[in-house]
């Protein structure tokens, strides 16, 4: 991505209200541009909130719905064009430094110069095991993860890419800003504008000029404004957070590639989530190879495996067998499949996972139950249209363009374009090909 690529990107302000007034880009490039004053700009505090979402997950052959959360921040408009801008700088640095190593695949996530997605580095990873013959696959999470950055070994890692001994002003600013942050709960904003935690509420919010007047936020800051005083973790959500996270891993992602290089393998890392592929190599030899990566693992500051997320596996003539017990303490073997990047490859085929599966008929059904439980009326007593169910689940709203031409795409065009990047011979698509006749059958209880 060029500069001029970024700045079209990035030309309209963001529809949330904030502490300061949306605002586009041509109004404040001048300003955000200008290194002199990023140095002494003043930063609003993050807003912070809780997203909640229901996780679909299987146990003992069982599924059930589990309620999980993410904490995530949201910045002021012209804090986020400042965030985004030098976000795209150091990106831009990060790419470079990459290529210079022929690791350019090596992170692939949050990567503006790829033109891929997680379709393409699944097919990627599935195209190796196979090539293999006979190996030994490794499934990663790092724990905790932006949560968990270390301030002064990401500063130190910042400076290696950037190729400097120490940070300009410009950029020691943002990063003290982005470790030193601030936040503002959501939920105290709408208390004081007597709105309550609703959707509906939210949106009423987010239709004002600002959150708070000035003389609002200068009256109440002081009892709001939670300040993150630790010497590590950034916030989830931010422009900038994801290049910082990747510049944090170059250490280990370098060590990583140059290992799986070393036996002709592939190593590959998508946010926290990461594989190692290791041919032709003995049982003896991995078990010291993968208490060599742990070890350097634990050589990164705060930077830690969830134990239950790590999966050993080996692949041998098309069969794929989780072998856990053999290498991990504690840990038994699960599947003999591998999940990753919501895909799913047993051997022998490749498939979406159970789980994106399962989330996308959960939300589907959810919408369903609703037009049924109400016999197809509003409560205003007109007749349901099912226009909005089918855009959004359907293939006949797989390929709808939005006011600007663009397609606007569902769970369907997604199954859609991973069925053209993994080939016809993979049955990618099988699990979805009769949700038309699955939501018709449900419909005719109260249209017919």
């Amino acid at each position: 991505m060029d500069l001029y690529e970024w700045k079209v990107k990035n030309a309209t302000a963001r529809k949330y209200a904030h502490f300061d007034e949306k605002v586009s880009l041509d109004k404040v490039w001048n300003y955000i541009s200008n290194p002199d004053n990023i140095m002494k700009h003043g930063f609003y505090p993050f807003i912070h909130y809780e997203k909640k979402f229901n996780k679909f997950t299987k146990k003992d052959g069982m599924g059930y719905i589990k309620e999980k959360s993410r904490h995530l921040c949201y910045s002021a408009h012209i804090d986020r064009y400042i965030y985004s801008y030098y976000g795209y700088l150091l990106n831009q640095k990060y790419n470079k430094y990459l290529e210079e190593r022929n690791m350019n695949l090596v992170a692939v996530a949050y990567r503006d110069n790829l033109h891929k997605n997680n379709i393409h580095f699944a097919k990627r990873a599935f195209d190796c095991i196979r090539e293999t013959k006979e190996s030994f696959v490794i499934i990663g999470d790092f724990s905790h993860f932006f949560d968990s950055l270390d301030h002064g070994y990401l500063k130190k890692r910042m400076c290696d890419v950037l190729k400097v001994d120490m940070l300009s002003s410009d950029f020691y600013a943002v990063f003290k800003n982005i470790t030193k942050y601030s936040i503002w709960e959501l939920t105290e904003l709408l208390k004081l504008n007597n709105l309550t935690d609703t959707e509906e509420d939210i949106q009423i919010l987010n239709s004002k000029r600002k959150v708070l007047s000035e003389k609002d936020f200068k009256k109440h800051k002081k009892e709001f404004i939670i300040r993150h005083k630790e010497n590590y973790g950034i916030p989830e959500g931010s422009a900038i957070s994801a290049v910082l996270a990747n510049v944090y891993m170059i250490v280990v992602d370098e060590q990583m590639y140059n290992l799986a290089n070393k036996y002709k393998g592939l190593y590959m890392r998508y946010s926290d989530d990461f594989i190692i592929i290791l041919p032709g190599i003995s049982e003896d030899d991995f078990r010291e190879i993968l208490n060599s990566i742990i070890d350097e693992i634990k050589q990164i500051p705060n930077l830690s495996l969830q134990p239950d997320k790590t999966q050993i596996y080996k692949y041998r003539d098309t069969t794929l067998k989780s072998c856990n017990a053999l290498f991990l303490k504690d840990v038994l073997n699960g599947k003999n499949e591998i999940d990753y990047l919501e895909f799913t490859f047993d051997g022998k085929e490749i498939t979406i996972r159970d789980k994106t599966i399962s989330k996308y008929y959960y939300r589907l059904y959810r919408k369903l139950k609703t037009i049924v439980k109400n016999e197809g009326y509003t409560p205003s007593g007109k007749r349901i249209s099912c226009k909005n169910l089918y855009e959004k689940y359907t293939v006949k709203g797989a390929h709808l363009k939005d006011s600007n031409g663009h397609i606007k795409g569902n769970f369907i065009s997604y199954v859609q374009r991973a069925q053209k990047v993994f080939g016809e011979n993979e049955p990618i698509d099988r699990k979805t090909r009769r949700h038309m006749l699955k939501i018709r059958r449900i419909l005719d209880e109260v249209f017919l």
